[in-house]
């Protein structure tokens, strides 16, 4: 139940979200995906998630990972930090804590401490997911929003369609073989106006530079 409430709040905030009912299939979906967060609680059926977290570390796979137990006791705060967990939450908690610590690992692995990515005459704000431009707003819809913050994050580097695709449909979700291009059509056509350039790299796909200095 608490891990079908935190998958629907994080996919209203416009987050791709893949759920492991048990300790097994995580770690066999750790082997298989790329992701940009994990949500690990620690009693899981089958494998625990210290083990997943320990195997997970093993491979020297770097993701961001956040504890998930109602254990509270000292010795296994610091045992699932030892074991490499980034952050550490113990049940019951609100999930606007949840995803403030969520958005502050992301921000940590792609952009540093700022909750605002600034290009040019463009503010994301990622913990009010909203765009701003010379202060004023900008409309996009919630999954526009999720493919701009993906490429700033990833400013100046080529994201393929594939990351986006990854970044906006979870294993339950259906995406057409163009769902990428129409957003990313979308967001040009509002963008542009603005300064920001989206440019397709043929085969690869598609990265916003740096803009220039003035």
């Amino acid at each position: 139940m608490l891990a079908d409430a935190v998958a629907r709040a994080l996919v209203q905030s416009a987050h791709a979200v893949d759920t492991a009912r048990t300790g097994e299939e995580a770690d066999h979906a750790l082997v298989c995906g790329e992701y940009e967060l994990v949500i690990l609680d620690v009693g899981l059926p089958r494998m625990s998630g210290f083990d997943v977290l320990k195997r997970l570390r093993a491979r020297r796979c770097a993701v961001p990972v956040i504890v998930v137990t109602v254990r509270d006791a000292l010795a296994d705060r610091v045992h699932g930090l030892d074991l490499g967990a980034d952050d550490y939450l113990t049940k019951p908690f609100h999930l606007s804590e949840l995803e403030a610590r969520i958005r502050a690992l992301i921000r940590r692995a792609h952009a540093g401490a700022s909750s605002e990515l600034v290009h040019g005459r463009v503010t994301l704000d990622m913990g009010g997911r909203r765009l701003f431009c010379d202060q004023q707003p900008v409309d996009l819809s919630a999954r526009e929003l999720a493919v701009l913050e993906l490429l700033l994050l990833r400013e100046s580097r080529v994201v393929t369609k594939q990351q986006i695709r990854d970044h906006l449909y979870g294993w339950d979700d259906t995406s057409s073989s163009n769902g990428v291009e129409v957003f990313v059509y979308r967001l040009r056509r509002k963008l542009e106006p603005l300064g920001v350039d989206i440019r397709t790299v043929r085969g690869m796909g598609y990265l916003i530079e740096k803009p220039h200095a003035a």
